[in-house]
Formats: structure tokens, C-alpha cells, sequence
């Protein structure tokens, strides 16, 4: 069903076969007055001239022709003039009038010529993948002889016109991704009375201007009444992706020959399988294709999947299925093929699995628990792909996995496995494997030679990460383009590299190893290498100049190694790096200038904890992506360059191509990783790399003012300069970089105020500017004040809250209510302060002589008090003499 070289090839054999049929016979003689032409047979006419002049004509509309797909076309007396002979074109052998002009993927530009219209036996047409422009010709309506047309994948703008309508012997139709036309109508579609396939997903309905540029179409179910021709009984195939559907039409209720569905990419709820009971109220239900990934299909692989009988290949990966898994599922006599991984699924793996006839099996990714009896999981003999991640098999390892022979892909990663490897695990599967990842679990043991294990005739992906396997790293196959052995104990040397040498991988990660010696200098058979990560392990030495071979090198990270020496010139031949991490290493001498000349795509650039020094070169300005800058922990000196506000990256909102850091890597999955130094504690950033705009260029010698350019950078969220020479004001507009969250200015030589826009800062979570020679009051606002008083010890001058110093005249102040009559009011204030001083002898004498006056009366209560005061006296002395001894 899906849209391939393949598929095309097919129907123009069915489409041409029975034209040359009558043909194919044996003759002896030519008849006079008729050439012979190799490959055809007796009575063959050359191509008829005014078809020949009408593609000639049409390659005159032709702009571009890169790939010279119609050089063949031509009058030149040295080529022939048969048309019949040219690329692309194939006539009836038996009048030479053209019947197919097939041009896909030739890359052609331009526009349709409507010479076409001389064709007038032309039945197929196919010029999909190329760039096509301009509105699609409503003469193609005039075509009536087609029985196949695909226009997908050009360039064409505007409406698609209703002239369409006339193609009445349309059999296949593909208009698929023409992302910047519009369907005003579609009612058109009902003519088509003999259409069987037809895709559409990629067009937008409605006016250009509203809908240019979109992936989507806009689809709902009021449109659906176009489907009534489609009730034959020949077989059909409907392609309904990537709409904007907003129910299911009953009218799918009348596709009883329904054989292939695609519902791709679509968001209404739509609940499974119950938008399909139309099709169950058919005679016979013939769908065997289900595609309906990446939606937002509801319910659960209940007991009424069971109409369906002829289900082959039953696609719902990525959408919102709940509940158990029907044993009815694996009862389908057919199915061949089940994907239901990324849902909600629950519960274990029904034993019944073992009756089934599925050859591909995914269920990762849900809350599944595992498998009620591992003896009937080892009935899936025939399986060749067996996709079980993320499904609770562990914690013992899941031996009946051996006892599938067939296996070309297995995936049991993050099942919580704490268990060792089998030793016979690595010998079950002789030249058969393509696809290992067995990551994320705690798996132990020795790793064996993987050669035998891998097709030598296919490409493999080995992901081993994230486990306990330990030994020399073993020898893997030459053809690998995926290979993942990070975060375990492989030791010793990467010699093996020099052993993959078919030049397919493009993902090499042996990080978080004990991996020794140094890089070998083999690296030329990796051009098609996109990330190379050997960070975290004791590897040593220069880098080999052979690194020049790396053209397609998106991601270097050696963080954490011993490697040393000056950063190769020839590095500057990776020029698609995008992410470089060469910190916590022993690199020495000046950084590169080349580094901003030749990198220009870097969006994180880290050289930190190394030996650089001299100057911050200038054209590290030029790294207009650049999005982290890591120099901290070097011997740097020299000012900070005034064209630091020139890292416009810095500044951008929304997200840009470089801040979206998961890229896929033949179909598999990649996030940037980088440690970072966050609020004094080193953090790990993947996820949400693309997010951060952090400069760090702390605990180095750099001397001189803050670029006022600096503030530019307003989106800016981490800036640390701490631990450098830098002196003079913090700049005045500081307090526009709103987004900083960690502004480290701590021990330097900067004095003068603190600017009062700081307090505009509100994000800030973290700051410091201790050690310094900053004077004057701490600006007042919420965050400010809530910092520790450490955060601006160390400035003599500064004073105000949190510190506990006044700044000048505070006192005074606080004072002043108390002694200065001279202010207005003052007389009221000393009339206050002598009723104060009356009221309180007063109140003393009174007290005084009425305490005295009851001893004196009452004898018993005198007696009482002074027996009270002796003892009192006494326990006095006692505490005072025990507490001087001890001292």
C-alpha cells in the first residue's frame, strides 16, 4: 500500500503486459518495409511523429535536468530519433503510439507542457518526486485515456482543478503531499467510477493562502458522499492519513471490497474497533490492511476484532488503546504482522500467543507485565521480528527467546532483566540477526563474538547500553551502522575499529566504559559517521588527523578522556558538527580561530577543564547558532570580545531546526546529552537541551570591562564569569537579560553600584557576587533580598538587606523619630515622651509601697518572703562556684 519503486514497477507491468502479449512470438523473417528492433517482435512501428514532436515539446518546458534523465530525447543523427527508444517512454509495439511516460524521481523542473494532449493513447502517468511548479494544467482533465496518474511530491500551487472529474478510466490516483495546493471541492472524485487507489494525504481544503505549506488535510465527514463509487467489487485500497477528520463516515459502510485502510495521523477519538462495525454488516469483510498509527484511537483489542477475519497486518502503534489483549487476537487466521506498541495496554501476554501465525510482533512501550508461560511464547517459531520492550519480562533472563531460529530483529530492552547473559544466547542465531538491542536492563557477562550472529548481506543495529557486561569489546560486523556499548565495563583498546570497514555506520557510542590506549587513526572508513561518542572512559593521546574523513560528523563528545594536544586542523573538515563536547581533557594550546570560520552550524560549542589559553578568538563570534559556550576552567586571558552580542542565537525566539536535538538515525532515536555546571552542582541537560542558552566562561584570567553588547543577549538563562580579573561596572542595562535564571559574577574586580534594573530580574534563581569591589545599597526587590547574605559578602561597600550592614543615613533614620524636635511634629513627640517618663515613676512607687505595705501588715508573709530570699541567695552562690570550677 505504501507508496514505493516497487509498488510503480508492478502496475506498469500490469498495465503493459497485456499490450505486448499478443507480440511475444517467434518469427523467423522481417517482413519488408519493417525494421527489427531487439526486444520487440514482427510488425514494430517506430514512434508516430507527432508524439514525437510532442515530447519533444515537452521537454522544451523543462528547466532543469540534473540527472540528464532526458538526454535521451533529442534529434541528434549520432542517437536514435525513436521515440519508442527514449528514457521513460514505452509505446504499443504493435501501431508505436506512446501508452506510459514514467519520469518519477527524476529530480526534473519546470512546467507540464500541454503537448501532452498529442498523446492521445497515453493510459499511464507518473511524474511523481520531481519539481513540477505552477498550477496543475486543467488540460490533464482532457486525458481520458488514463488509467494511472501520480503527480505526488512536486511543487504545484494553488486549487486542484475539478477538470479531473473527466478521468473516468482512472483506475490509481496519487496526489499525495503536494503540500502547497488546495482542494476547493472534492465532489469531483464521485466520477471516477473505476477508481481503486487513491491517495491524498498531504493536500489542504480550502483557499491557498489559508492552508499554504500544510501537512494536513482538512477532511471531514460531510465529504465523504465521493466515496459511493467505490462500491464495486474490485478490490480497493482508500488512503485516509493525515486529515483532520471529524467522524468516521457511515458510507464506508458500502467499501465491502475495502481491502486496505490508512488512517494515519488523524486526531478525532475514534474508538476501536468500532468505527469498522460499518464494514461488518458486508457479506464478506476483506480488509486485510489496517494502518491507524500515530492517532488518537480509543478502546481496546476486544473479542469483536474477531470479524475480521482477513486481517493481515494490523498497524495501531502510537495512539490510546487501553485494557487487556483479546485472546481473540491471536485466533486471526492471518494476521501476520501486529503493532500496537506506545499504548495503554495492560496485563500479561495471553499463553494463546502460541497459536498464532504472527511473523512481526511489537507491543513495546505499554503496562504490560510479562508473559503467563514462557513454554507457549517458544511456539512463535516462524516469528522474524519480535519487538518486546518496556514489557516487565525480567528480572530472570527470558530464555524461550532461544528457541525462536527464525529471529532477524529482537528487542527485549528496559524489561528489568537482572540476570546473566546465557553463553549459547550469542550462537542461537547464525547470519540471521539485522536488529539486537537487549539496552537498559542489568544484564551480566561476557560478550562474544558477534560476527556469526549478524546477515553479512544486510546492514545490522546492535545496542548493548546500559548493562553490566564486562571484557574486551568483541569484534562486531563490518556492515554495522548503529552500535550502542555505552554506560558498561567493556576495557582495553578500539583497535576493532579498523575492522568495520563498509563504511555504513553512522552511530557509534562507547561512553561510560573503562576503554584505554588511543583513537586509531582508521577513521577513514566512517564518512557516513554522524555521531561519535567516546566520552567518559581513560582513552588518551592526540586525535588522528584521519578525523578529516568525518564530512558527515554531526555529534563529537569526548568528554572526560586524557587526550591531549592541540585540536587538529584537520577538524576543521567536519564542517556539519553541530555539537561538539571536548571538556574535562588535557587539549592544549590556542582555541582554534577555525572554529568559528569552518563550523559555522555549531549550536554547542565546550572546551571546558582543559589547558587552552591565549585569547577568546574573534570568530567565535561568527557561530551565529551557537546556543551553549563551555570555556570555563582554562587559561584563557584577554577581554571578552565586544561581537559577543553577534551569537544570535542566543536571542531567538521559538524553536529553530538546532534546538530540536532528537534526531532519527536510520529510524532510531538520538538526544543530545551535555553536563553542565547549574547553580554549583554539575547537571546533566538531554531533554530539555534545546531549551538552554548558557555562556560559561568562569576560572580563567580574563581581564578587562563587561561588553555593554552583553545585555543584548536577552534570552540568554546562565551566565558565569566567575573567577576571572574582570573590573569596572556591571553594565546599567543588565536587567534586560529577563530570562537569566544564574547570574555568576563572584570573585572578580568589578565595582561601582549594583544597576537598579536587577531588580527587574525576575527569573533569577541563582546568584552571585561575592568577592568583589561593589558599594552601595543592594537594589530592593523580591528575589534580590532572597539570596543568602554569602551571595555579596566580600564588597566592602555594599550594604542593605539580606546583608546586615546599613547602608548610610539608615540609622539616622530609624532614630530620628526619638530625638530630632526640629522636624515637624517634634513637640507633639516630646509632650509624649514626658507623660511617659511621669506615668512610669508613678506607677513604680505604687507598686513599691503597696508590696511593702502587705509585708509589713501580714507577719506570716513577711516571715515567708525573707526565708524565700535567704534560700534563693544560697542556690545563687552554689551555681556560680560550680560553674567557676569547671571553667
Amino acid at each position: 500500500m505504501r507508496n514505493n519503486i516497487c509498488h510503480k514497477f508492478l502496475h506498469l507491468v500490469l498495465f503493459i503486459f497485456p499490450l505486448i502479449l499478443p507480440s511475444l512470438k517467434i518469427t523467423t523473417a522481417t517482413p519488408v518495409g519493417h525494421e527489427s528492433v531487439a526486444g520487440r517482435g514482427v510488425g514494430i512501428y517506430k514512434c508516430i511523429d507527432n508524439e514525437r514532436h510532442a515530447l519533444l515539446d515537452f521537454k522544451s518546458y523543462i528547466d532543469q535536468d540534473p540527472d540528464d534523465l532526458l538526454s535521451t530525447w533529442t534529434t541528434d543523427e549520432k542517437a536514435t530519433n525513436d521515440c519508442c527508444n527514449w528514457s521513460g517512454v514505452i509505446c504499443n509495439d504493435q501501431t508505436g503510439h506512446v501508452t506510459s511516460l514514467d519520469l518519477s524521481l527524476g529530480d526534473l523542473e519546470g512546467k507540464i507542457s500541454p503537448s501532452l494532449l498529442n498523446l492521445s493513447y497515453l493510459n499511464y502517468l507518473d511524474l511523481h518526486e520531481n519539481s513540477f511548479n505552477g498550477a496543475i494544467p486543467m488540460f490533464i482533465g482532457s486525458m481520458t485515456q488514463l488509467r494511472y496518474l501520480d503527480l505526488s511530491y512536486n511543487s504545484f500551487t494553488g486549487p486542484i482543478t475539478p477538470a479531473l472529474r473527466n478521468l473516468t478510466n482512472l483506475q490509481e490516483f496519487l496526489l499525495n503531499s503536494l503540500s502547497n495546493c488546495t482542494i476547493e471541492n472534492i465532489d469531483w472524485l464521485s466520477h471516477m467510477s473505476h477508481l481503486h487507489h487513491l491517495e491524498l494525504d498531504g493536500i489542504s481544503l480550502g483557499k491557498a493562502s489559508q492552508w499554504s505549506k500544510s501537512w494536513n488535510n482538512n477532511l471531514n465527514s460531510t465529504m465523504y458522499h465521493w466515496l459511493f463509487p467505490l462500491t464495486s467489487n474490485r478490490h480497493v485500497d482508500l488512503d485516509l492519513s493525515s486529515n483532520k477528520l471529524d467522524g468516521i463516515p457511515k458510507y464506508l459502510g458500502n467499501l465491502c471490497s475495502l481491502t486496505s485502510l490508512l488512517f494515519d495521523n488523524n486526531s478525532i477519538p475514534v474508538k476501536f474497533p468500532g468505527f469498522l462495525n460499518n464494514l461488518s454488516g458486508c457479506t464478506s469483510v476483506t480488509l486485510q490492511e489496517l494502518y491507524a498509527s500515530n492517532s488518537q484511537f480509543t478502546g481496546s483489542l476486544s473479542d469483536d476484532i474477531q470479524k475480521f477475519s482477513s486481517l493481515k497486518e494490523l498497524f495501531l502503534f502510537h495512539n490510546q488503546l487501553n485494557g487487556t489483549i483479546s485472546e481473540k487476537v491471536w485466533q486471526l487466521p492471518k494476521l501476520v504482522t501486529l503493532d500496537v506498541s506506545y499504548n495503554y495496554l495492560r496485563g500479561a501476554i495471553s499463553e494463546n500467543i502460541g497459536n498464532s501465525k504472527i511473523l512481526n510482533l511489537k507491543l513495546s512501550n505499554n503496562s504490560l507485565e510479562g508473559v503467563t508461560s514462557e513454554a507457549h511464547m517458544s511456539n512463535l517459531s516462524n516469528a522474524n521480528l519480535i519487538d518486546l520492550s518496556s514489557c516487565k519480562l525480567g528480572p530472570g533472563f527470558p530464555k524461550w527467546i532461544q528457541t525462536l531460529k527464525n529471529l532477524t530483529y529482537l528487542d527485549i530492552a528496559n524489561n528489568k532483566i537482572s540476570d546473566t547473559i546465557p553463553v549459547e544466547f550469542w550462537n542461537t542465531w547464525p547470519s540471521l540477526l539485522t536488529h539486537l538491542n537487549i539496552s537498559s536492563n542489568n544484564i551480566s557477562g561476557k560478550v562474544n563474538d558477534l560476527l556469526s550472529n549478524f546477515n553479512p548481506n544486510y546492514v545490522s543495529k546492535i545496542d548493548l547500553s546500559s548493562n553490566n557486561f564486562y571484557g574486551p569489546i568483541p569484534y562486531v560486523p563490518s556492515n554495522s551502522e548503529w552500535l550502542d556499548l555505552s554506560k558498561n565495563k567493556f576495557y582495553g583498546g578500539i583497535s576493532f575499529l579498523c575492522q568495520v570497514v563498509d563504511g555504513y555506520l553512522s552511530y557509534l557510542d562507547l561512553s561510560n566504559n573503562l576503554l584505554t590506549g588511543q583513537i586509531p587513526d582508521c577513521l577513514w572508513n566512517f564518512k557516513a559517521l554522524k555521531v561519535l561518542n567516546l566520552g567518559q572512559n581513560n582513552l588518551s593521546g592526540r586525535l588522528p588527523t584521519s578525523i578529516k574523513f568525518l564530512i558527515n560528523l554531526e555529534v563529537l563528545y569526548l568528554y572526560k578522556n586524557n587526550f591531549s594536544g592541540e585540536l587538529p586542523l584537520s577538524l576543521k573538515n567536519c564542517t556539519k558538527l553541530i555539537f561538539l563536547e571536548l571538556g574535562s581533557n588535557k587539549f592544549t594550546g590556542y582555541v582554534p580561530a577555525w572554529v568559528g570560520e569552518n563550523l559555522s552550524e555549531l549550536y554547542a560549542l565546550s572546551l571546558a577543564s582543559n589547558n587552552f589559553f591565549g585569547t577568546i578568538p574573534l570568530q567565535l563570534c561568527e557561530l551565529v547558532q551557537l546556543r551553549i559556550l563551555d570555556l570555563s576552567v582554562n587559561n584563557l586571558y584577554g577581554t571578552i570580545p565586544l561581537c559577543i552580542n553577534n551569537l544570535t542565537g542566543m536571542v531567538q525566539d521559538g524553536l529553530s531546526p538546532h534546538e530540536i536535538v532528537h534526531r532519527f538515525i536510520h529510524g532510531q532515536m538520538y538526544i543530545d546529552r551535555l553536563l553542565i555546571k547549574w547553580r554549583g552542582c554539575v547537571r546533566e541537560f538531554n531533554n530539555n537541551l534545546g531549551l538552554l542558552k548558557y555562556i560559561d566562561l568562569s576560572r580563567n584570567n580574563l581581564t578587562g570591562e563587561l561588553p555593554y553588547g552583553l545585555t543584548d543577549l536577552h534570552k540568554l538563562i546562565a551566565l558565569n564569569l566567575s573567577m576571572n580579573a574582570l573590573f569596572g561596572e556591571i553594565p546599567l542595562k543588565i536587567g534586560q537579560m529577563r530570562e537569566l535564571q544564574i547570574l555568576d559574577l563572584s570573585r572578580n574586580k568589578f565595582s561601582g553600584r549594583m544597576p537598579l534594573s536587577m531588580s527587574q530580574m525576575t527569573s533569577l534563581d541563582y546568584l552571585d557576587v561575592s568577592g568583589n569591589k561593589l558599594s552601595g545599597r543592594i537594589p530592593s526587590s523580591t528575589k534580590l533580598q532572597s539570596f543568602e547574605p554569602s551571595r555579596y559578602t566580600g564588597n566592602a561597600g555594599l550594604c542593605g538587606p539580606p546583608l546586615t550592614k546599613y547602608c548610610p543615613g539608615d540609622k539616622e533614620l530609624e532614630a530620628s523619630p526619638f530625638f530630632d524636635g526640629s522636624e515637624g511634629g517634634g513637640e507633639g513627640i516630646v509632650d509624649l515622651q514626658r507623660w511617659f517618663y511621669i506615668g512610669g515613676a508613678t506607677g513604680f512607687a505604687t507598686g513599691f509601697w503597696i508590696a511593702c505595705g502587705a509585708l509589713l501588715v501580714n507577719r506570716r508573709g513577711r516571715n515567708f518572703f525573707f526565708h524565700f530570699l535567704d534560700s534563693l541567695k544560697d542556690r545563687v552562690f552554689v551555681k556560680v562556684t560550680m560553674f567557676a570550677k569547671w571553667q
